[in-house]
């Protein structure tokens, strides 16, 4: 018999992506909080999508814009980027947002990054 090791490496994939999670949900927490809003509604599924329409200032009806098919992508795109922009970032730093969101994200949450306001774009 042989042993592969997969359980192994499972284990270690599994310890690494938890890892990962928690701090892209502690980061979002901060986040929220730093832009006035209460740290939990990141968790809450659609609800997190209002309270982000809220903090960069675009309407609520924009969460129909999330049940589209390719719709959605460019709506993720404009709320990245102006996600970016209410805490006096670039466009880069928002395209960071939607492509490598478990960097960007804790970034601006534990970062010195201030909310400013949605961006007057």
């Amino acid at each position: 018999m042989q042993e592969s090791g997969g359980g192994l490496f499972g284990i270690i994939f599994l310890v690494i992506w938890l890892a990962i999670v928690i701090v892209v949900v502690a980061g979002s927490w901060k986040m929220f909080v730093k832009a006035g809003k209460p740290g939990w509604a990141c968790l809450v599924p659609f609800y997190n999508i209002i309270v982000m329409l809220e903090i960069v200032g675009r309407p609520l009806w924009w969460i129909v814009l999330f049940l589209i098919p390719i719709v959605n992508l460019v709506a993720a795109i404009l709320l990245s980027i102006d996600l970016a922009k209410s805490f006096g970032k670039g466009v880069g730093f928002g395209i960071g947002i939607l492509l490598l969101g478990f960097i960007f994200v804790p970034l601006l949450g534990f970062g010195d990054a201030q909310y400013t306001g949605p961006s007057a774009s």
